[in-house]
């Protein structure tokens, strides 16, 4: 179940639900692990590939034009901060300086344009009405007086001096007004640039924002990192401990030492009276389990194809149903059955979520589910203790003696029975 949520990169929100905190914690870290060594491997694939570009551009543009940068003394690059060197001003004053200077550019440059064009205007405008009164002057004076081309002359020369000092007047006003425009547009350009100078520090204070939200993310990284730091060496302790008391096996000595003729005693708890159960293996090999349970008669016949063989949920000796081994109940009706017993008490329920069980525990202020993977031929804790036991009995018989998370010192005291009859598990044994 692990290693195909972390082929997938994705746990369904309803399994999800199921892990308790420290479940999740060490889930993330595990799956942050696995996007790092993917990273990591991209990364050095990448790699491989640019120096393989590179030597073939080195052979095919062995004469290619290059770019040298300018040494300093020390042999390094030379580089100028601006404003930090002896002599030069105040970033803020050459900053001050440079919009200013940009937007004196900016305006002047816009007015020579729209000089040209008054200019331009104006030329036009004397030039029509010069040719106007010399058509008038030809058409009027000169046929009517003819004889007196002086007087005309003279009269033309007039009409052009009056024509140019309207043409200079109207020329200063055009440049009056241009230079009030190059004015007024370099105060416009100098406060856009001050609003983009305002808005690039209101960026930068932005930054100093993200910069401490990812120092926050970093230290909460260091901390599923410290937590997961501690789950490894939980589990380890705990396989040393497991080890030493010859507890976990492999499947091959799961009937080595199974007695199914052992007592036929009768266990009772809580009033419901549970007797040794008949073990039928299905002789039919043609279950095919689907990759998540997704009803509740499919769940029973996994049980039954999968599960009884393997004594699942029965004591080792007598072959009774465990005490604390329940059919398929929800988290609540768990919970209910846990509300008024002792801290300790514990009882272990079919999952609806996965291939497995939950372990429903109560904890002094509350209650706590772990996810038994049984979808292997080993069972064990999803994520917290990654010791494999041959049978789900040495799961429990184990964690009576071993915490099952060094955080909460979860161990297995008392088992919680049933509180009905027939009990909630009857349809698994039909």
């Amino acid at each position: 179940m692990l290693q195909q949520i972390l082929r997938d990169m994705y746990i369904d929100p309803d399994l999800l639900a199921e892990l308790n905190e420290e479940q999740k914690q060490i889930l993330f870290y595990k799956m942050r692990e696995e996007q790092i060594r993917r990273w990591t491997e991209w990364d050095r694939n990448l790699d491989k590939e640019e120096s393989k570009m590179k030597i073939k551009a080195k052979f095919q543009h062995n004469n290619s034009k290059h770019i040298e940068w300018l040494r300093a003394t020390d042999g390094e690059v030379w580089v100028w901060i601006m404003g930090e060197a002896q002599g030069d001003k105040q970033y803020e004053q050459i900053c001050e300086e440079l919009m200013a200077e940009r937007a004196r550019y900016q305006a002047q440059k816009e007015a020579e344009e729209q000089w040209k064009q008054k200019e331009a205007e104006i030329e036009k405008k004397f030039r029509d009405a010069m040719a106007k009164e010399k058509a008038r002057i030809v058409a009027e004076k000169w046929k009517v007086e003819i004889e007196d081309r002086k007087a005309a002359k003279l009269l033309e020369m007039k009409f052009q001096e009056e024509l140019k000092k309207r043409e200079d007047e109207e020329r200063r006003r055009g440049e009056e007004q241009i230079r009030q425009r190059e004015e007024q547009r370099a105060k416009e350009l100098y406060l856009s640039l001050k609003n983009a100078q305002l808005q690039s520090q209101r960026n930068e204070n932005d930054e100093q924002e993200w910069q401490e939200q990812l120092r926050k993310s970093k230290a909460a990284d260091e901390e599923r990192k410290h937590k997961a730091r501690k789950a490894r060496a939980e589990y380890h302790r705990q396989s040393l401990r497991a080890i030493q008391k010859g507890k976990v096996a492999g499947l091959s000595n799961l009937f080595q030492n199974a007695n199914l003729s052992n007592g036929q005693e009768e266990s009772s708890h809580n009033n419901i009276s549970v007797s040794p159960v008949k073990l039928r293996v299905p002789v039919q090999k043609i279950w095919e389990r689907p990759t998540r349970p997704i009803s509740k008669d499919v769940i029973v016949r996994w049980f039954k194809e999968e599960q009884i063989p393997r004594r699942a949920g029965l004591e080792k000796v007598t072959g009774h149903i465990a005490p604390w081994f329940h059919g398929i109940i929800s988290r609540e009706s768990a919970e209910k059955l846990l509300m008024n017993m002792p801290e300790g008490a514990f009882l272990v329920r079919v999952s609806e979520k996965i291939w497995g069980y939950a372990l429903s525990y109560r904890h002094q202020t509350g209650f706590k589910h772990f996810l038994v993977d049984a979808s292997g031929d080993y069972y064990s804790f999803l994520g917290v203790d990654p010791n494999r036991h041959s049978t789900l009995t040495d799961l429990i018989d184990f964690h009576k003696d071993e915490v099952i998370t060094s955080s909460g010192g979860e161990l297995l005291v008392e088992p919680c029975g049933q509180a009905q009859s027939p009990p909630d598990f009857s349809i698994l044994f039909e």
